[in-house]
């Protein structure tokens, strides 16, 4: 059976001492939850949010993350500097980091594959935009980018990876993606990955 996660991304929001006080008085509704809790928060919320989580079953996660364990890339941070500060999931390849900082297919596979390295079990976004869409691609995308995203990783490893349908045309375009058309692609996903794995991926 899979695990269920709700995760949650705060994107550019929430000083440190604001996380921390939101998680505080959050945290004890989660408090037996039947699903895993996540909270990507900024990098200088990290500290405050695990610790305000301290003693739970909630679970901080990074908004993103470099592949390389160090070196001259100013206002980057690595996969060891997040798991020493308590981090244990990490996004990768969301659609804002594709779009605005031109990531690529290939930094997403090599920042997968350095966070599985560490022990950070990583939250890949894929989806596609509303041209895509329009166009009847939108399952051509996805593929590509699961493929691509998944290139030299083991099964064994596969299974430690959170796939993550981000319907891109859906956001800020006034349109809405429901939930058989988020189910659809879903399960096309899980498709993919039993055709490159077995089922045992999924």
């Amino acid at each position: 059976m899979r695990k269920k996660i709700i995760a949650g991304n705060w994107k550019m929001n929430m000083t440190p001492s604001e996380a921390k006080a939101y998680l505080e008085k959050v945290k004890n509704s989660l408090a037996g939850a039947s699903c895993e809790a996540v909270f990507c928060v900024p990098y200088v919320s990290i500290a405050s949010a695990v610790d305000a989580v301290c003693g739970t079953d909630i679970k901080i996660g990074a908004q993103n993350m470099h592949f390389l364990d160090s070196g001259a890339y100013t206002g980057e941070i690595s996969a060891k500097m997040l798991l020493e500060c308590g981090v244990q999931y990490v996004i990768i390849g969301h659609s804002e980091r594709r779009m605005y900082y031109n990531e690529t297919d290939e930094f997403v596979n090599k920042k997968i594959l350095k966070a599985l390295s560490v022990g950070i079990s990583p939250i890949l976004c894929v989806g596609e935009t509303l041209k895509q869409r329009e166009g009847n691609i939108e399952k051509d995308i996805v593929s590509s980018q699961i493929q691509k995203a998944f290139e030299t990783i083991s099964k064994e490893d596969a299974v430690k990876v959170t796939v993550a349908y981000e319907p891109i045309w859906a956001i800020g375009t006034g349109k809405t993606a429901t939930d058989e058309q988020a189910n659809q692609m879903c399960a096309y996903i899980r498709e993919v990955l039993n055709n490159k794995y077995g089922s045992a991926s999924q």
